[in-house]
């Protein structure tokens, strides 16, 4: 063989093993990488609780009032959600919704309850793990527009997130962008603006979106059709959960399109009244998975049995865990409340 040809062949299998060098060079690159990837998981742990009012009409009797309670506390209002603020330490967010005001102006407004709190009440919240509150109900603005106005300043001189319609919150929790709505739908306005609000905080970058809707008829065990039928609206819109108030009462859980539907959670730290007939409530808790920034469905849903009042014949204004028999009774209530949208197997705590 010539030196020339010699060349010519070493060359080509020098080119030829280099060729497949370099394609098992980047299968190994490949192997090692896919090796070494692992995805990156995130969770959001957040709770909801019902109608907290912080007042006490001043049409009222002051005997047993809330009003009377937080006067004898010297100053420390740790007290009225002190049972369940160990409940409220373990998550990342804990959304109430807020019926009433916080103010010392105003004028109260031609109805039949009016609610105005002390501004310093605001520490019910803050001494207790409270994130959020929202504000989108018939009693934000019981003292007409600058009482909400002074709700919206002390909640957010306390670092609470709060909303009402088109007003939105977001708050980053575990590098998860999460947007909080409001909506009073007993206003058929305000109802309007549940598009437009839930777009809003999806255009901020939320990857979860908790929807709170004022809404039904008091005293009501069921949803209306309003309220389902602005419910799967809102689902079907980008919310991540639905939580709902105003009935005073239970209602039922509704899984829809994989998301979860809580039309009532009944009354909570509720000082509207000093002994309602019902005092049964719950605690919503879900945790939310994301995987590289994608919310993952799960059944991680959690309903923690509570009453409004340590005592069945007066109200203390304590929201407790409920225990033995009275928890198994709003457990049978909140199953059977659920039964007609499917869920007979809810996870209780």
């Amino acid at each position: 063989m010539s030196v020339r040809k010699f060349a010519v062949l070493l060359t080509a299998a020098l080119f030829i093993a280099a060729i497949i060098w370099g394609f098992s060079g980047e299968k190994r690159e490949k192997r090692r990488a896919e090796k070494e990837y692992t995805p990156s998981v995130q969770t959001v742990t957040v709770t909801a609780a019902g109608d907290c009012t912080l007042a006490t009409d001043v049409n009222a009797s002051k005997e047993g009032s809330f009003a009377a309670y937080a006067s004898q506390l010297g100053g420390d209002y740790s007290y009225f959600l002190k049972n369940v603020a160990p409940v409220f330490a373990e998550d990342d967010l804990t959304i109430v919704n807020f019926e009433g005001t916080l103010s010392n102006q105003g004028t109260r407004q031609d109805k039949q309850f009016a609610f105005r709190g002390k501004p310093e009440y605001v520490q019910v919240l803050t001494t207790s793990s409270v994130e959020a509150a929202n504000l989108a109900n018939n009693h934000s603005a019981d003292y007409g527009d600058v009482s909400l106005t002074d709700t919206i300043k002390y909640l957010n001189e306390a670092g609470i997130s709060n909303f009402i319609g088109t007003n939105t919150a977001m708050r980053e929790i575990n590098g998860i962008s999460v947007g909080l709505v409001g909506i009073n739908a007993l206003n058929e306005e305000e109802a309007g603006k549940l598009e437009k609000a839930i777009g809003s905080v999806k255009s901020l970058g939320a990857q979860l979106v908790i929807v709170s809707m004022h809404w039904g008829e008091e005293k009501a065990t069921a949803p209306n059709e309003q309220q389902i039928e602005l419910a799967h609206k809102a689902v079907d819109l980008g919310a991540d959960l639905v939580i709902g108030t105003h009935p005073h009462v239970l209602q039922g859980i509704e899984k829809y399109n994989g998301r979860y539907i809580a039309y009532s959670l009944g009354n909570f730290c509720f000082g509207g009244n000093n002994n309602p007939s019902d005092k049964d409530t719950v605690i919503y808790r879900q945790v939310f998975t994301f995987v590289d920034g994608i919310l993952q469905e799960d059944e991680n849903m959690t309903l923690i049995p509570a009453t409004i009042s340590g005592h069945d014949n007066y109200n203390d204004y304590q929201p407790a865990i409920a225990t033995g028999d009275r928890k198994t009774e709003i457990q049978n209530r909140l199953t059977d409340y659920s039964a007609q949208f499917g869920l007979m197997n809810l996870n209780f705590r």
